[in-house]
């Protein structure tokens, strides 16, 4: 049985040392007492204050995968190659999307002959602006 009780307060014992520190809110003991999140508040001491040790975590902001290209060109009816695969017509597509990096963009006339050619890198959430 004493091995039982043994085993009991080594848990117990870890139970009262981790789960504090693992707490998502800082919590301070002091010989007055106990001072939760609510005493350093803020209000009192700015936006980036969070107990001594604790620092605030850098935001993470999410990039989208994908930016625009949009052709300005009087052809309408000229077909917009990317990546050596056929996109569609300029005035079908206007604005589209594509994936992040380089591409290869041409635009070529009804006949197939190509009058245009460029490598263009897409940005994610922005759009590039081709004028041929």
């Amino acid at each position: 049985m004493t091995r039982y009780w043994k085993q009991s307060l080594i848990v117990l014992l870890a139970l009262a040392i981790f789960v504090p520190i693992a707490s998502a809110s800082p919590r301070i003991f002091f010989s007055g007492g106990f001072y939760g999140p609510a005493y350093y508040s803020p209000a009192y001491y700015g936006p980036a204050y969070y107990g001594p040790g604790w620092v605030r975590p850098y935001a993470v902001v999410p990039v989208p995968a994908s930016g625009k290209i949009k052709i300005e060109t009087k052809f309408k009816d000229a077909n917009v190659y990317v990546d050596g695969g056929f996109a569609g017509t300029v005035g079908q597509l206007k604005t589209f999307p594509l994936h992040v990096g380089s591409h290869d963009i041409e635009l070529r006339d009804r006949d197939g002959r190509s009058f245009y050619q460029e490598r263009v890198e897409v940005v994610g959430g922005k759009t590039t602006k081709l004028v041929p």
